[in-house]
């Protein structure tokens, strides 16, 4: 080489395609999720500014649980956006913020590796494109999963302490008839107690659920959602609720076990409920309550036909069971 030879510098090719995409999620809307959800986007969003050939080109943020995936609307938004290009390389700041659900994350995974996109993983340091990784996620997502489960578990736990106790605020939950004092108590609503003085009255009075809605309509009382036309639901669910005789009942229903989880009915006894008598102001006695109740199992015991009115041969009953 002579002292007249120019050398020029060839930086190295980066091997991302540097079309990126940042994936955040938070489960709930609690101010400390949604500060959490802040301070994901900002950090993540810095990272990818110093990183040479990446280029951000969209974030999508997820306020759902990390258990179904089809429910996450800006998951499913990610992936049709990797799927058609705009994206190549997404980043999130946790395996845990990417899902909790181990089958479904490690196929969303093994589909952008199809579609060569790449998932990088912040906190773990890992990233789909390493060959070793594939058993390392799954690792780690049983791990996330397994405390998620266990976390779930102390917070009912939790609840069901304070329920035992009478200091559950589930006990104070409001409706249709009632609003909370400065001490988030029960108190009565005297408006929307008389109307529903007024249905328990009309149901008694022999009164069907349509019929009580016409009557509802033809004196313009609006529904607990303020709309004009009541529902047979709200109707049905106000005639059964034992709190406007004063007492409570709670964990009528419950969360399913499972990954995707659903409400679930506890008419069967299935879980401990708690009951609370005399929790707060009654809007009608415990004896016009109990009369409705009657009533509603007598007319489910009855079925017309073209010929007649007759009794079913079986009896259903909508009565609470295993009450704690």
């Amino acid at each position: 080489m002579t002292n007249n030879t120019k050398v020029t510098v060839i930086p190295p090719t980066n091997r991302y395609s540097n079309k990126v995409g940042i994936y955040c999620r938070v489960s709930s809307k609690s101010e400390e999720q949604l500060n959490s959800l802040v301070n994901q986007v900002s950090f993540l969003t810095q990272i990818v500014s110093t990183k040479l050939g990446w280029h951000l080109v969209d974030i999508y943020l997820d306020i759902r649980s990390g258990s179904d995936a089809k429910s996450r609307i800006e998951f499913q938004r990610l992936l049709n956006d990797c799927r058609s290009g705009k994206v190549d390389l997404v980043f999130t700041k946790s395996i845990s913020r990417f899902g909790r659900n181990t089958s479904e994350i490690l196929s969303a995974i093994n589909s952008l590796r199809e579609c060569q996109v790449e998932v990088v993983f912040d906190q773990e340091e890992v990233s789909t494109n390493d060959p070793s990784s594939s058993l390392y996620l799954s690792i780690m997502e049983g791990v996330a999963q397994a405390e998620n489960e266990n976390r779930s578990k102390n917070v009912r736990w939790g609840l069901m302490k304070k329920a035992e106790e009478g200091t559950a605020k589930m006990f104070n939950r409001k409706c249709y008839g009632y609003v909370l004092d400065e001490n988030g108590e029960l108190k009565i609503d005297r408006e929307r107690a008389d109307i529903v003085i007024k249905i328990f009255e009309m149901y008694l009075q022999g009164k069907s659920i349509v019929g009580i809605i016409s009557a509802l309509e033809n004196q313009q009382i609006p529904s607990p959602s303020g709309k004009v036309k009541w529902s047979k639901r709200s109707i049905e669910l106000m005639l059964r609720n034992e709190k406007y005789s004063g007492d409570v009942i709670i964990f009528k229903t419950y969360n399913s076990d499972g990954l995707v989880k659903r409400r679930v009915s506890n008419k069967d006894g299935a879980r401990d409920k708690y009951l609370s008598v005399s929790n707060h102001p009654a809007i009608i006695s415990k004896e016009t309550f109990e009369a409705v109740q009657s009533e509603i199992e007598r007319r489910c015991n009855v079925v017309k036909s073209d010929d007649a009115t007759k009794r079913k041969s079986t009896k259903y009953s909508s009565k609470a069971k295993n009450i704690t």
